[in-house]
């Protein structure tokens, strides 16, 4: 058996940095196929090879080592490679969703200090350059903005744009071996992105991960759900997230497993292409299998379906019964993580019990240690609950340029604090009671009330506003915005919803408005927030 598939530190091997694995991926296993589906197949050998076009076309448009490079689009084969490309050149990546809009993703840029960005002409009906361009917020580092679709890049914004080809073709003045020379400086310990959240003070904070973090955590992650060899992998978590890329893209190259990346979710469209691709991985919020149950799935082939994973909100056992019987899907697994943690506290295995599936989030990495403390900051006995805390290499290296954020969340022992609550048993298993945080879910998407505060008082109707989250049967939390409305003002739920629209991305957006004279607070001024949801 191949050691690299053997799970561990053995399935990294003396591989220390993401593009030292492509290209050992291209060198061990040429003729396997890495990426397939509607828009085209590479082998592994073929994957490098455009790749290193990436690389080349980067180094030749002036990237150094350590430049930041943002990237906001929808998934795509292009995403991939250009993503390995300008990692392969050094860059540090700043993926950023698609649902953000132009002042939120300016935002990102300005603090990351981008100095490219990689995006799309249009999704979904938006002007992706066009919504940056009247952000308003001053990019001072940006300088080259380079489409990943097919648009010729033309526009009059303060940065150059480049087509795709156009990109591509500057490269022709760097040698292979100059791209060679460039990949071999990069450090294990040298950053490999920086992820966003928004955190409870609702400013972005950048998360930073390493080479070497990333895929010794996803090398133990692809391990405990049992992903291998020649599995054939549906992506349909955005790239933008830990799930999309590194609990998708890289644990693929980790464990060579075929990518079939999904522009975004579509019911129908994901049943088509788990028939006509053969899709054996399906992982993503718990919406995306009550969408496929609630569909006429009976219709498609599913049964090359083996293994499903979920998580980010409360898993219903009866859910992980139905995979498992209505869907066919014999083993199912649910994880818990943070950015802050590199994407991963603990895994609940694909072969454990239905109701220890639901129930539990799963057991520590095997190189990672969980402890629940008490209110002083000491351990508890099993069982009962405390503030859930994590050890070990998926813990980040700290938020970007915010020592003092970072100090309060890591403490001098090295345990992340993760504002949550939990209880972990005699067995080393994890169930998630409570949230120390105000954060809410809404269809597997953190959603910070402090951020969503934050530009709802920017309405000119509103003089005060707290955000909750409350239950939803699909989405399982929404957000529900209490306001107090400004003098004279109408309390009109619906324009503020849509006016709402046009300034966050859609998860965001509260689903409710509740007017009321006065938001309770307490002596420090603070908004009682379980006034709001329990009012009795």
């Amino acid at each position: 058996m191949d050691r690299r598939h053997s799970g561990g530190s053995s399935a990294v091997g003396p591989v220390t940095t993401i593009p030292a694995l492509v290209a050992e991926r291209a060198r061990r296993y040429p003729d396997a196929v890495a990426i397939a589906g509607p828009a085209g197949r590479l082998t592994f050998g073929e994957l490098a090879e455009e790749v290193a076009a990436v690389t080349r076309a980067a180094m030749a448009s002036g990237l150094e080592v350590g430049d930041r490079v943002g990237i906001w689009a929808p998934n795509s084969v292009r995403w991939i490679v250009t993503a390995l490309g300008m990692l392969s050149a050094g860059a540090t990546l700043v993926p950023i969703s698609t649902r953000l809009r132009g002042a939120e993703t300016a935002e990102v840029l300005a603090r990351g200090h981008a100095r490219v960005v990689c995006t799309v002409q249009e999704f979904l009906g938006l002007d992706y350059p066009r919504m940056l361009a009247e952000s308003g917020r001053p990019l001072p580092d940006l300088e080259h903005l380079i489409l990943l679709d097919d648009a010729r890049g033309e526009g009059d914004a303060d940065w150059a744009i480049s087509s795709w080809e156009g990109f591509l073709a500057r490269g022709i003045v760097i040698g292979p071996q100059s791209a060679q020379e460039r990949m071999a400086e990069i450090e294990p310990d040298s950053i490999s992105d920086i992820l966003f959240t928004s955190g409870t003070t609702g400013a972005p904070k950048g998360v930073l991960c390493t080479h070497r973090q990333s895929l010794e955590v996803f090398s133990q992650w692809a391990e405990a759900v049992t992903l291998r060899p020649g599995d054939r992998y549906l992506l349909v978590n955005p790239f933008s997230h830990t799930f999309g890329y590194k609990a998708g893209i890289l644990a693929c190259l980790l464990r060579t497993a075929t990518m079939v990346p999904m522009e975004r979710f579509d019911t129908a469209r994901a049943l088509q292409l788990i028939d006509c691709e053969r899709i054996t991985v399906l992982v993503g919020p718990p919406t995306l299998f009550t969408d496929l149950l609630a569909a006429d799935h009976d219709n498609y082939m599913l049964g090359s379906l083996r293994l499903a994973g979920t998580g980010g909100a409360t898993i219903p056992t009866e859910l992980v019964r139905r995979i498992r019987e209505d869907l066919r899907i014999p083993y199912v697994f649910t994880a818990y993580g943070l950015t802050e943690s590199i994407g991963v506290v603990s895994i609940c295995p694909p072969d454990a019990p239905t109701e220890l599936v639901a129930g539990a989030v799963g057991k520590a990495l095997r190189s990672s240690e969980i402890r629940i403390l008490d209110g002083d900051g000491k351990p508890v006995e099993a069982g009962e609950p405390g503030e859930i805390t994590v050890k070990g290499p998926n813990v980040m290296l700290g938020y970007l340029d915010d020592p003092e954020a970072t100090a309060a969340v890591i403490d001098e022992d090295g345990y992340l604090h993760t504002g949550d609550v939990g209880t972990l048993d005699g067995d080393g298993y994890l169930r998630i009671t409570d949230r120390l945080k105000d954060m809410f879910i809404v269809g597997g998407f953190n959603a910070y009330p402090a951020e969503i505060e934050r530009v709802l008082m920017q309405h000119p109707d509103i003089d005060d506003v707290a955000v909750i989250g409350i239950p939803d049967d699909r989405l399982g939390e929404v957000g529900r915005a209490v306001v107090v409305p400004a003098d004279g003002a109408a309390a009109d739920p619906a324009t503020i919803i849509e006016w709402s629209r046009s300034r966050m991305a859609g998860y965001k957006v509260p689903r409710e408005i509740t007017f009321v004279d006065s938001l309770p607070r307490n002596a420090g001024g603070k908004v009682l927030k379980q006034r709001l949801r329990d009012p009795a």
